[in-house]
């Protein structure tokens, strides 16, 4: 037994604070302790890293997304071409290529997109494996036909540098009343991922919670402990030490995530970035802690491991709502469903950090949320104290919710 159990008789006056520190100590060491919570997190981190790594090499940069072109010949349409693409959208790489046997031959093998052979009359061959893109047809279209009128006004005695800047200025700019968000990508991205850790995170620590309850009640380690403790201390112990492990996890997990992504160039919105792994740390203290209490209090109603998921299951049931709700409302975080749940206690632990990654939440909604949590969770917390208190030590059939509530 450790030293942290070995306490005097005289040790039972213990001030509330540092008998559930104690506990706490004992529940995080524990944990953190095991073989098994080393390697698994070490895999996962390896896996996190890795993947976001990978993604950032093999989904491609600029030149991976650029058409190639290879031109023979007169080189002079190549910034042209050049230019085409960056209009339309669809930019282009052009290479030079000695001869037109040559230019077939790179198609044939996959190395050119289009090759390119221009006519002595101003039109131009283009060389494909089987049909040319749309967009790529139309930036070969543009350049062609728009070197042809150069060479034509040219040919007229027309200043086409002047013709250029006189009609310049003759642009069309957008003014858009709601204008695209360049980062939804990201968010997106971001609010999946904070919606699936806070998940798997609390629905996890959660049960750990639970089957630590069960395993000293089973073990009759729990009298014990109760001959020293108070029943409150215990139950406020395990759940700050189990919650430390979930914490520092959770941590570890985006440090590594947000990091990777930051020096890969993945993610490119810091200020975001930062804000979501912060809010997501944040509201998994509350929305563990809200849990927590009742995944104790419905472990202490059973005497065996066996028995855990019989009065866990509405808990359980009640995360993954939580979790589906949070999913349909990624693709639009500002609806009235995403709106109103996120005021509900427990659905704001996991739809809140959604809508911060979104941008959609404004300080009122954010505090007014956390106070709301926090209250509802302190007044949960006292009935499943009470549950707690009446149960942990009825050992044999399972405490049904009568005899839990005293009636």
């Amino acid at each position: 037994m450790t030293r942290e159990w070995s306490l005097r008789n005289d040790q039972k006056t213990l001030s509330t604070a540092r008998a559930v520190r104690l506990v706490a100590k004992r529940e995080f060491l524990t944990q953190v302790r095991k073989k098994s919570f080393l390697i698994s997190n070490v895999v996962i981190l390896i896996a996190i890293v890795g993947g976001i790594v990978g993604y950032s090499i093999f989904s491609g940069g600029d030149d991976a997304d650029r058409a190639a072109i290879g031109l023979v010949g007169d080189q002079s349409l190549s910034p042209v071409l050049v230019t085409a693409g960056e209009q339309v959208g669809t930019p282009v790489e052009v290479s030079e290529i000695p001869d037109e046997q040559t230019a077939r031959d790179r198609v044939g093998s996959g190395d050119l997109d289009v090759a390119l052979i221009p006519n002595p009359d101003g039109s131009a061959t283009a060389v494909t494996e089987s049909e040319i893109d749309a967009a790529l047809r139309t930036v070969i279209d543009i350049a062609v036909t728009g070197q042809a009128q150069q060479r034509a006004l040219t040919a007229q005695g027309v200043d086409v540098a002047q013709l250029s800047a006189d009609i310049g200025a003759a642009v069309v700019t957008v003014e858009a009343i709601d204008p695209p968000d360049p980062e939804e990508g990201q968010r997106i991205a971001m609010s999946i991922a904070a919606v699936t850790l806070l998940y798997m995170q609390i629905l996890g620590f959660g049960m750990y919670v639970a089957m630590g309850v069960v395993e000293e009640k089973s073990s009759r380690v729990v009298e014990l402990l109760l001959s020293t403790l108070r029943p409150l201390q215990l139950l406020w112990g395990k759940v700050i030490g189990i919650g430390a492990v979930g914490l520092v996890q959770l941590t570890a997990y985006g440090v590594a995530g947000v990091g990777a992504g930051l020096a890969t160039g993945v993610l490119t919105v810091t200020g975001t970035a930062i804000g979501v792994f912060v809010g997501t740390l944040g509201w998994f203290v509350l929305g563990f802690t809200f849990f927590a209490v009742l995944y104790a209090a419905a472990g202490s109603m059973v005497s065996r491991q066996e028995d855990v998921n019989s009065t866990t299951m509405p808990l359980m049931l009640l995360i993954m709502a939580m979790f589906f709700s949070a999913f349909s409302a990624v693709g639009n975080p500002d609806g009235t469903l995403s709106n109103v749940l996120s005021w509900i206690p427990p659905f704001s632990a996991i739809l809140m950090p959604l809508r911060i990654a979104a941008g959609v939440t404004d300080p009122a909604q954010v505090i007014g949320t956390i106070v709301l949590m926090i209250a509802v969770t302190a007044a949960l917390s006292l009935v499943a104290a009470k549950i707690y208190q009446r149960s942990i030590l009825r050992v044999g059939k399972t405490v049904s919710w009568r005899e839990a509530f005293g009636r």
